[in-house]
């Protein structure tokens, strides 16, 4: 059995060779980033990630603990201490004290009562659009491989991450915009948005500096020296010198990825500029990103950017937020935290709606784990904080197919460990791609004589968050 992705990877011309014929000769030949059919009907187009790189903690924002309140400054009662602990995988408990309650009071929201934390009051106006999971757990309480858990499915090996696969399985909406954009780069960019063994054209463009005013957003993206149609005579001849040297050398996927970056680098000339530019947007939507205010401006500025890319046809877009391990001062950290990106996704959630895309944009707003229900203190001089905590934690989506103003999944007493409706990182990542219409077991590629998926071998789909 063959099909259309094995037939153009393995033809002597390959990608490049399609995507330089389309480009010169002006035909519409396939190109890699065309959009594919999915397995079944879509509920969702596109994902927004918005990634708190560092771990929130979700005793102080989503998931409501009383009992943290009724034990605080006491030990976890011995007959209620988490398997997880007994066991010796949690963190090295020497630098951990006694449950601590949390920093922030808990409202129920909207209509549908939603607990959410008072550090987050804008967020909370959306109650009723988000659908919390409390019940999800990863595999390593270190930054590093939970990050990269998160973002490939992997903890050690380098695989695509999703955004890569999402790409690679529904193409993009628009050929003259890259389909994965991440703003604001996490830690290990290479590893963590990287496309590993997929081909080049399914790797991220990153933009460095989406949340400064006058930032580059994609350096050398245009030269205001030669006219368009001269930059594309030279276009042309390094494209067939590549031609050329890729038919004499044989398949060579960096050749070829980089012939598919030079035919989409020349497309995006035209429309990323625009796309980009913030500057025409009102006073009005600058207040609701909280673009006027010092504090919100540069998360503010970053969702903005995620809006235009979703309504420009975006396929995978995600927005970093960084400095989230609160290993000290838990009260006074986190409320900063929290300050800097509340006003900002509130206006991202009434944007979308507003302008009809929240239906079919997913809104992915995580971690790559929570924080301990104890305190830690890491030194005498700062007040305490809280460790990682992978083995219970909470996310939330909106929009994109899933319940609104619903929790799935519960953590135990104090939040320590999911215990009811768990959801492992490979079952988020068979949801969102069923959300997309794929079918996460279907989704493959073949590379060192197997096939490999997004999930591996693991994965159940969520259904039960499903609209």
């Amino acid at each position: 059995m063959t099909n259309r992705r094995n037939f153009l990877r393995g033809s002597s011309l390959g990608f490049g060779g399609i995507a330089l014929n389309s480009l010169l000769a002006g035909t519409a030949n396939a190109n890699p980033l065309a959009a594919s059919p999915a397995h079944f009907p879509a509920r969702a187009k596109r994902i927004i990630f918005l990634f708190m790189e560092g771990g929130p903690s979700s005793v102080d924002t989503f998931d409501f603990k009383p009992d943290l309140i009724k034990y605080n400054e006491e030990p976890i009662p011995a007959d209620l201490v988490p398997r997880v602990v007994r066991e010796g995988k949690a963190e090295n408990p020497e630098k951990f004290g006694s449950l601590t309650s949390p920093v922030s009071n808990f409202q129920q929201r909207g209509d549908s009562g939603l607990w959410i934390s008072d550090l987050f009051p804008n967020i909370a106006k959306h109650a009723d659009d988000l659908c919390v999971l409390n019940g999800v757990h990863a595999d390593n309480t270190a930054h590093g491989p939970a990050t990269q858990q998160f973002h490939t499915g992997h903890i050690v090996l380098s695989r695509p991450s999703m955004g890569s696969w999402i790409l690679y399985g529904l193409g993009t909406e628009n050929e003259d915009m890259p389909g994965f954009v991440v703003v604001s780069p996490p830690a290990g960019t290479a590893i963590n948005c990287g496309n590993s063994f997929l081909p080049a054209i399914y790797q991220a463009t990153v933009l460095q500096d989406a949340d400064k005013e006058k930032g580059e957003k994609i350096r050398y993206l245009d030269d205001q020296r030669l006219p368009r149609e001269l930059r594309q005579q030279q276009l042309g001849f390094l494209q067939r010198l590549n031609q050329n040297h890729l038919q004499s050398a044989g398949e060579d996927a960096r050749l070829e990825g980089m012939i598919e970056s030079f035919e989409l680098a020349f497309r995006m000339q035209q429309e990323a500029p625009e796309v980009l530019d913030i500057t025409g947007e009102s006073d009005a939507t600058n207040a609701l990103y909280g673009i006027d205010n010092p504090k919100t401006e540069a998360f503010g500025r970053q969702c903005l950017t995620a809006r235009r890319l979703a309504e420009a046809g975006v396929r995978f877009i995600q927005v970093t937020s960084k400095g989230w391990d609160h290993h000290s001062d838990i009260a006074g950290n986190l409320k900063k935290s929290c300050v800097g990106v509340d006003k900002p996704i509130a206006g991202l959630l009434t944007d979308l709606k507003l302008r009809g895309l929240l239906d079919d944009t997913l809104v992915l707003w995580s971690g790559e784990f929570g924080r301990t229900p104890v305190w830690q203190a890491l030194n005498k001089k700062d007040p305490p904080g809280r460790g990682h905590n992978p083995f219970g934690f909470s996310l939330w989506m909106a929009g994109g197919g899933v319940k609104g103003g619903f929790a799935h999944g519960s953590t135990d007493n104090f939040g320590y460990s999911a215990v009811d409706g768990r959801v492992h990182v490979h079952d988020l990542h068979a949801t969102l791609l069923h959300l997309l219409g794929l079918d996460h077991e279907k989704l493959t590629y073949r590379y060192a004589g197997r096939d490999f998926r997004l999930t591996d071998v693991y994965g159940n789909i969520v259904k039960e968050i499903l609209a």
